[in-house]
């Protein structure tokens, strides 16, 4: 065999070997490129409550995009589970802490006042359920009014109430007992009046 097929050979095995290793080089960066890809993607996922506050994830290319849906779900969640009750002191209880979760101290203030005034013990005494209806959400950046009607059912009389409060939002970090990650504070309520009252003996 002479010298120059020798080193023809020799080149070709150093060809191959900066090909494979060219090759191994492009794989792993595909590699780690399409990891972090797949990493970035998992963070994005959201956090969604269904109809009845359960939490499930979901996929969303940009939580931005999706933030105000989630803004307007949680104020709405926060004032059902605040302002719909039942003569149960136990029911009465339970709504209060899980509201009390989404909310910073103007919530636990505002109920405290409405203790205080002997609402609760009212619905007690007079056997009131009540519902509460969102008519719609204004969202203005972090700021938001609430609009809704109360339906206040008792066993002589029914009553509808307007409902009106605004509030501002703060983001904060998700966890098992706020899935939207969002805090309302600076919440007040600003009309709160009758609007009918029609006897049971008239429906």
């Amino acid at each position: 065999m002479s010298i120059k097929t020798i080193e023809q050979k020799i080149k070709l095995a150093l060809i191959v070997s900066l090909g494979s290793f060219v090759s191994a080089i492009a794989i792993s960066g595909i590699a780690i490129t399409m990891s972090y890809k797949k990493i970035g993607e998992e963070r994005k996922k959201i956090y969604v409550l269904d109809h009845t506050g359960t939490p499930f994830s979901a996929d969303q290319t940009d939580m931005q995009v999706n933030r105000p849906v989630e803004y307007a779900a949680h104020i709405e969640l926060f004032h059902n589970t605040f302002f719909s009750l039942t003569p149960d002191n136990n029911f009465i209880d339970s709504q209060m802490k899980r509201a009390m979760n989404w909310i910073d101290e103007t919530g636990m203030a505002q109920y405290n006042n409405l203790k205080e005034a002997g609402y609760f013990n009212s619905i007690l005494s007079s056997s009131a359920v009540i519902t509460l209806k969102k008519d719609s959400i204004v969202l203005n950046g972090d700021h938001f009014t609430y609009y809704g009607k109360q339906r206040i059912e008792r066993p002589s009389n029914i009553s509808t109430r307007s409902l009106i409060t605004v509030g501002s939002l703060k983001d904060i970090p998700r966890s098992a007992n706020n899935a939207h990650g969002v805090l309302i504070t600076k919440w007040k309520t600003i009309e709160n009046k009758d609007l009918t009252n029609v006897p049971k003996n008239n429906i």
